[in-house]
């Protein structure tokens, strides 16, 4: 194996010291498939091994070949391209997702299994601060199982480093403000041990941790009566879908828009069932989800003109992840393998795809992008008709539509 360096060096005096130099390196096709091409490897003097890290600063050229070396056998064939440090984003060739010195709340992280987490992967190997919401009779499972290391296979980011989660915060969104609370839940034993859980109380205990953040993600949902017909649908039911699917949405970002900077990101989840019929997705969140994207256009106006804030939402595809289970592992499996026959892209749709579209959504790169809906479901929104219907047996193209 072999690695190729150029170094570029400059002074800024007349004597002969060296100066800081960062490697950027780039798999080769024949690297672990486990990296991507965006993958930075970093050589640094203070560490005696090899880490990979968004940038660094060297200083020896033969600590650069040492570590090279060690590189080379733990991630194979690469090839690296040196560039003069510089703080300066316009020395970086090619565009980048960066989200260096943004600080991001993430409502509705319980687990490592759903889009949040891959949203929250995605925005800190993109250089983001996460600080987390979860589900107050979630929280001390959810910190248990982090402070066990049970999350640590989920936590590595494609550098091989782990996500670190810098705060997680008890929240539920269905309620605003404390006064909202009725009594039983206040005294229910679920929520003892924690407190200023409401919308309005979390924003209040970021400000007072952080000060200010830069994004917002809200990634929850739930529907008491999910697995029922929308005719057999309570109202109580219905409302209550509306209420912690759509309207906490609202809630979250009219209590966090005084503590978010201008220019800030706001991401939702969002599925098809807002504008077309999904069986089995039923208890009123399909109403939910259509309330949910109606609000990413309002609010984008809203936030943009008054707080030069962005507003987006994210329609994904079918994920088997813990939260989703709630529809039945029938109904998962049944969206999951319509998609695989059925969306111009035959494929497993992945968390992490989800994550990337947030982290653009998020970043600079998007500063004109706001009230929209993105679809990441490898464009099954696009289809009129399903590839696999009887109707289209005996069609010329069926076969070939296929096979391909």
């Amino acid at each position: 194996m072999t690695i190729a360096i150029t170094t570029t060096t400059t002074t800024t005096n007349n004597n002969n010291n060296n100066t800081p130099i960062s490697i950027r390196a780039r798999p080769s096709t024949s690297s672990l498939s486990g990296l991507s091409e965006s993958n930075v490897a970093v050589f640094s003097s203070r560490s005696s091994c090899c880490k990979l890290k968004s940038s660094c600063q060297i200083y020896s050229t033969q600590l650069i070949s040492q570590n090279a070396k060690s590189s080379l056998r733990r991630f194979g064939k690469m090839t690296t391209k040196a560039m003069s440090d510089s703080s300066d984003r316009n020395t970086i060739q090619g565009l980048a997702v960066d989200l260096r010195g943004k600080r991001a709340f993430i409502a509705g992280i319980a687990d490592d299994s759903g889009y949040g987490w891959a949203i929250a992967k995605s925005l800190a190997y993109s250089g983001a601060e996460i600080l987390v919401g979860t589900w107050v009779p979630a929280l001390n499972i959810f910190e248990t199982s982090l402070r066990n290391g049970k999350f640590d296979k989920s936590r590595v980011l494609p550098d091989g480093s782990l996500m670190d989660i810098t705060k997680v915060y008890p929240l539920d969104a269905v309620y605003d403000t404390p006064e909202d609370v009725p009594e039983d839940v206040k005294y229910n034993k679920r929520y003892a041990g924690s407190s200023k859980w409401t919308i309005k109380e979390v924003a209040e205990s970021v400000k007072d941790d952080f000060g200010r953040i830069d994004i917002l993600v809200h990634s929850l949902a739930n529907a008491p009566e999910v697995d029922k017909l929308l005719l057999e649908t309570s109202r109580h039911g219905y409302l209550s879908a509306i209420s912690a699917s759509s309207y906490s949405f609202v809630s979250l970002l009219k209590h966090f828009l005084p503590i978010m900077n201008p220019g800030s990101a706001t991401i939702s989840l969002s599925c098809m069932a807002s504008e077309r019929v999904l069986p089995g997705y039923g208890g009123g969140m399909s109403a939910a989800k259509a309330a949910l994207e109606s609000d990413t256009r309002v609010l984008a106006l809203e936030a943009g003109r008054g707080h030069k804030i962005r507003v987006n939402s994210i329609s994904a595809g079918p994920l088997k992840s813990r939260a989703a289970k709630a529809l039945g592992h029938r109904a998962i499996d049944m969206g999951i393998n319509y998609s695989l026959k059925n969306a111009p892209l035959s494929k497993e749709l992945f968390a992490e795809e989800v994550g990337n579209a947030a982290a653009f959504l998020a970043s600079p790169l998007a500063s004109a992008i706001t009230g929209t809906v993105m679809y990441v479901d490898n464009g099954l929104n696009a289809m009129g008709m399903a590839i696999d219907s009887p109707t289209l047996i005996k069609h010329p193209m069926k076969q070939s539509m296929l096979t391909q």
